[in-house]
């Protein structure tokens, strides 16, 4: 009797934390302070959290935001932090998973001059299309409407917003002015945690409790690919190494060299280090030990057959207009080159590229200045980006160079305009090797879409120079162990695939910068350096087979992302998904009934670029149960 006593209270607290495992919430924070949303399921039903400060002539206001501030991010267990400022005002504000399906807020405010507000507010973004005909509950009373733009002024603790498929609701320890607007996108609501005068060494909390419910995207997902229609080649992966910690790249370096096949390889020219002096001839002296390095660096990658990207950041003083700017002044960054001295900068940068092929027996397949459409760090206009291209281009023709010019390198997809001129002058693409952006920012589908028509219009690959999503992450660096982050990532990085067709992308970056890697020091974690799903994302679209074009794909289903790739000689075909949603039922359909058999690779936060199965093609079809918030490879050979 006792004996099963014991198991069977062994059995009811196994059911219980199996049920609490469940319904435990799974908050998603941006690493600047606004949470995005709750899992349910695996899927993030949406809503967006910001801090807002409103000075107190009401006109002018600043919020939280990516970019906008220098935030601080940290996680313990299922509770993260974000420490930043807006100005005078510094910001705590913790968020807590709760079980229930619930989070709990914590917004501590603290002032550090005397100041004057007209309100400082806890602000609310919730989608219109996921409450139609919603109610809006106030202290249990509903609001008369939300129709129109008109602000509507309540006192309460909290709110409650219900619709027949979504459920909202928001909790404050006290009542508060609350503002409540409607557009036609979106359902605003704002509460204000202070009002007026300030002093020095003031503070308030607040805290809030969120909780949402709603529907989940179960359905099955039906993707059919088109392998008749091939389009532009992807090399495969490949990484930039400029090299900035020389006590951490090394070993980093090591580890993603041997672990992962990369296609295509990024390096910097120290320009400034290179040639300090305009008098000063490199061939004739001693060179900087940062220069051998870099060159190393290429040699290295070069040894190993991988096709190099030179690139330049900092110029010397004497190639540029007006004192060297290193740092951004007033907002701006770098210098426009001397066009004074246009031979000589030729001169200069061609003289380290035949000495990196005479020395090293490296010859870079393409050159470029770093982001310089926003000055990182040359800066010149879109005219002076197309007669850089013909003149520099045709400098390194002259000296018997084959490498040829990057059209663009820009800093982000959004400032597509830089190119426009240089890809519209028939004198200057003999001189474009290829057409390269970053990442960083603005990839909608439709901007992707115009860098891949760019490529198409000059027939010339297109490379996304610098990959990933978040420039400003250096500054946070525990949120690459997010899996947020990961699924993030890995998620553009298909859509790039699907859309750009890309010869590569580069990870930003493949050293201790940005590292892919966890521990051995790096960002102040002393554990055992080791890979985390961030690196398995990575390594698995680097595994995928060489030299595949792309083919049309098509699916339904929310969440979802998909790119397809193929060898119709070789008989070799890649899919790559990513599930950013809740489990369900995959099937696809369109690939070569020939080959029977498939091979199943997934990367989540519990698997590791692992084969899962493989999987039989069934009536030309195959089908497999997608885990949530996983990246999936399938991979099919003809024997």
């Amino acid at each position: 009797m006792f004996l099963n006593r014991r198991i069977l209270c062994l059995l009811v607290t196994c059911l219980f934390l199996f049920i609490c495992k469940q319904v435990h919430a799974q908050s998603e924070l941006a690493p600047w302070g606004n949470i995005n949303g709750i899992r349910s399921h695996g899927q993030l039903l949406e809503f967006e959290t910001s801090l807002k400060v409103t000075g107190k002539d009401g006109r002018h206001s600043k919020a939280t935001a990516m970019e906008r501030q220098r935030p601080h991010y940290t996680r313990q267990g299922s509770t993260q932090t974000v420490n930043t400022n807006i100005d005078s005002l510094y910001f705590k504000e913790t968020v807590a998973d709760k079980w229930g399906g619930k989070i709990k807020v914590t917004v501590q405010v603290k002032s550090t001059v005397d100041t004057v507000v007209q309100s400082v507010q806890f602000c609310l973004k919730l989608p219109a299309k996921s409450y139609p005909d919603g109610k809006l509950e106030l202290l249990k009373s509903y609001a008369d409407s939300l129709s129109g733009s008109a602000a509507v002024t309540f006192n309460a603790e909290g709110i409650k917003l219900t619709s027949q498929q979504n459920k909202f609701s928001f909790q404050s320890n006290q009542p508060m002015p609350v503002v409540i607007k409607k557009d036609t996108a979106n359902i605003l609501v704002y509460f204000t945690m202070a009002q007026g005068a300030m002093k020095k060494g003031d503070s308030l909390q607040r805290t809030f409790t969120i909780k949402i419910s709603g529907e989940v995207d179960k359905a099955p997902v039906n993707i059919v690919v088109n392998t008749d229609k091939t389009g532009s080649e992807f090399a495969g992966f490949g990484g930039n190494f400029r090299l900035q910690n020389p006590k951490f790249d090394p070993e980093v370096i090591d580890y993603c060299l041997n672990n992962m096949r990369v296609a295509w390889g990024r390096v910097e020219m120290p320009w400034r280090l290179w040639q300090p002096k305009e008098a000063h001839d490199p061939a004739d002296t001693t060179l900087h030990p940062a220069v051998i390095k870099a060159m190393e660096m290429a040699q290295r990658l070069n040894k190993m057959g991988i096709p190099l990207i030179i690139s330049a950041w900092f110029p010397p003083a004497w190639a540029v207009e007006g004192k060297l700017n290193l740092r951004p002044a007033n907002g701006i960054w770098g210098n426009p080159l001397n066009s004074d001295k246009t031979q000589e900068i030729y001169k200069s940068i061609t003289g380290y590229l035949l000495y990196l092929k005479a020395h090293y027996g490296v010859e870079p397949k393409l050159f470029s200045f770093n982001e310089s459409d926003i000055g990182i760090n040359v800066r010149i206009t879109a005219q002076q980006h197309d007669e850089l291209i013909k003149g520099l281009g045709a400098y390194f023709v002259a000296h018997g160079l084959k490498t040829k010019m990057l059209l663009g390198d820009n800093s982000d997809a959004t400032s597509y305009q830089f190119i426009t001129t240089a890809l519209n002058d028939p004198a200057a693409l003999p001189y474009i090797g290829a057409v390269s952006f970053h990442s960083w920012r603005g990839c909608t589908d439709t901007t992707l879409q115009k860098w891949a028509n760019a490529a198409k219009q000059i027939n010339a690959p297109l490379i996304v120079g610098e990959g990933s999503i978040d420039a400003q992450a250096w500054g946070y660096p525990q949120i690459f162990e997010e899996s947020s982050y990961a699924i993030q990532e890995i998620e553009l990085y298909i859509r790039l695939l699907r859309i750009c067709q890309p010869l590569s992308i580069l990870q930003w970056q493949l050293t201790a910068d940005y590292s892919p890697l966890i521990g051995g020091g790096i960002f102040g974690n002393n554990e055992p350096m080791h890979p985390g799903q961030r690196f398995y994302n990575l390594k698995q679209l680097a595994s995928t087979p060489p030299d595949l074009s792309a083919v049309p794909v098509t699916y339904s289903g929310t969440n979802i992302y998909c790119a397809a790739l193929a060898d119709n000689t070789k008989g070799i075909y890649t899919l790559h998904l990513v599930n950013n949603g809740s489990s369900r039922m995959i099937s696809v359909s369109g690939l070569p009934a020939n080959i029977k058999t498939w091979q199943l690779y997934l990367t989540n936060k519990k698997s590791n670029d692992k084969q899962t199965q493989s999987i039989d093609i069934k009536d030309g079809t195959i089908s497999f149960k997608a885990k949530s918030e996983s990246f999936y490879s399938l991979t099919g050979f003809k024997n």
